[in-house]
């Protein structure tokens, strides 16, 4: 049997470079471990590590199209962050702009999730530690 260790990354493609990194490092907290553009794809690639592990690469590519966000379509269907406090981490989102759907508990493990979107409608979750 394969014997996987962990998820290495996850890569996400944005319309707004400029705008995705300000989303998932000033409002999310990602910290920049390398970024590189590379002129032959006209495309920047940016990693990211949320408390000291690598987990998301963020390119731009000119012109990608749009992915089905809603409704649910198939394929990976969210990125889910574990935060501690998921009422208080949805207002902070809502102080910088970002809109949450209501909190609600999962019927299965009686903790608390909320979903909302990165700047390309990307599907995102909070979902309580």
């Amino acid at each position: 049997m394969l014997q996987l260790k962990a998820i290495h990354h996850i890569a996400i493609i944005c319309s707004d470079y400029e705008r995705s990194k300000r989303f998932y490092t000033d409002l999310l907290g990602f910290t920049i471990v390398a970024e590189h553009y590379r002129a032959a794809r006209d495309s920047w690639k940016l990693d990211l590590a949320l408390n000291g592990t690598y987990s998301i690469e963020l390119f731009s590519f000119p012109d990608p199209p749009p992915r089905v966000s809603s409704p649910e379509a198939r394929g990976l269907r969210h990125l889910a962050f574990a935060v501690n406090d998921v009422h208080a981490a949805a207002a902070y989102l809502a102080a910088n702009g970002i809109t949450c759907e209501p909190v609600r508990t999962d019927e299965f493990t009686g903790k608390q999730f909320t979903f909302f979107s990165d700047p390309d409608g990307l599907p995102l979750e909070f979902y309580e530690a």
